[in-house]
């Protein structure tokens, strides 16, 4: 559960795109034209890798299993792991050429194995992504080679970066890897800020002459991880300055704070002719914030319901809201849940309750 801030109006960037995130919450920490379609390049790997890992998590494929390298992917241009012809490479060799050395004949290797075509598999990429949240992507290859028709948004690159973390933690380690060797080359992990010092683990940079330099990066500190993507810059050395800058103004601004936990009560709600005269509200998950850490002093936190809430209430109905404010940032209203069943008094009780109601103001 999340606030999504307000965009840093005082904040600006080289980037044609942009957006940087607070990866538990998903709160939007800066957007620049974070919507606009663009030629993803090779961070399209990204969701060519995503396919591979749900199929292992699955047990419907296997590190060890090989697929055999077709001409096409030995021909292909571009980023290379070396595949050579009539050879079959393995499953997580495949991957760390993908993922390390950005091989764009590993990913036609690994489409072909999976799907029979890169066509199809493509065509299930987009698929995939409508599935996962993916609104504005549409994938004509495996590995981001400049075609028509094929785009992202650095929005969709962003979710699809925090799910690629979120869904496979048994597998992402290898987006950290600094080099690979295959075919007797080694070649170093394309990533400038995972040499960095800075606690990058991921994710994946693109190159082509109509969309520019960009990177899917993603940085943990102290337990909190921040997903930036960032396209349309003019240089390799300027994208990884910027990258830099923009997620240490990530980690200054902003804070994640915990309110509370799943199950916890936030407060009591009255309750009219029920066997019980209050019912505890609670949070069916934990409540985590991503404020401006100037904001958390001013933020406000209040409970809204209609009184008394009339029994019987089930145990886990909604019945009152949390609401959530602070100075320049969009106010977040959480639903508030029973945390018991409260059943309705029978016919003499509800006679007592009322007129204790009608004498008091309420039951005693």
């Amino acid at each position: 559960m999340y606030i999504v801030a307000e965009p840093a109006a005082a904040l600006e960037t080289i980037a044609k795109q942009a957006i940087l995130m607070d990866a538990e919450t998903g709160t939007v920490l800066f957007e620049k034209n974070a919507d606009d379609t663009m030629p993803p390049s090779s961070m399209s790997k990204l969701m060519t890798v995503y396919m591979v890992f749900e199929r292992l998590k699955s047990g419907s494929l296997t590190l060890d299993d090989e697929f055999p390298v077709s001409k096409k992917a030995w021909r292909k241009g571009g980023s290379k792991m070396y595949v050579l012809v009539g050879k079959s490479v393995s499953v997580e060799d495949l991957l760390r050429g993908v993922i390390v050395q950005s091989g764009n004949d590993a990913s036609i290797v690994v489409a072909e194995g999976l799907s029979g075509t890169e066509e199809a598999f493509a065509t299930e990429m987009t698929k995939k992504g409508q599935d996962i949240g993916l609104k504005n992507s549409v994938f004509r290859n495996a590995s981001g080679w400049p075609e028509e028709g094929h785009y992202m948004t650095s929005r969709d690159i962003a979710i699809l970066s925090q799910r690629t973390i979120a869904d496979f933690p048994d597998y992402y380690h290898y987006y950290a890897e600094k080099s690979f060797t295959f075919s007797g080359i080694r070649q170093g992990n394309r990533n400038p800020l995972i040499y960095r010092n800075m606690g990058a683990d991921g994710l994946k940079t693109g190159h082509t002459e109509a969309g520019g330099y960009g990177l899917a990066a993603s940085v943990i500190r102290d337990g909190r991880r921040l997903v930036l993507v960032v396209n349309g810059i003019e240089s390799a050395q300027s994208r990884a300055n910027e990258s830099q800058r923009l997620i240490e103004w990530g980690f200054r601004e902003f804070a994640n704070f915990a309110l509370f936990r799943a199950g916890e009560t936030v407060d009591e709600a009255n309750v009219w002719l029920g066997t019980e005269a209050k019912v505890p509200l609670i949070l069916d998950k934990d409540l985590v914030l991503t404020l401006p850490r100037r904001a958390r002093r001013t933020a406000k936190v209040k409970v809204v319901y209609t009184a008394p809430i009339p029994a019987p209430i089930p145990d886990g109905a909604e019945i009152a809201k949390l609401v959530i404010t602070a100075p320049g940032l969009d106010d977040l209203v959480v639903p508030l849940k029973a945390g018991a069943e409260v059943p309705r008094l029978g016919f003499l009780g509800r006679i007592s309750a009322s007129i204790q109601y009608l004498l008091w103001g309420g039951r005693r």
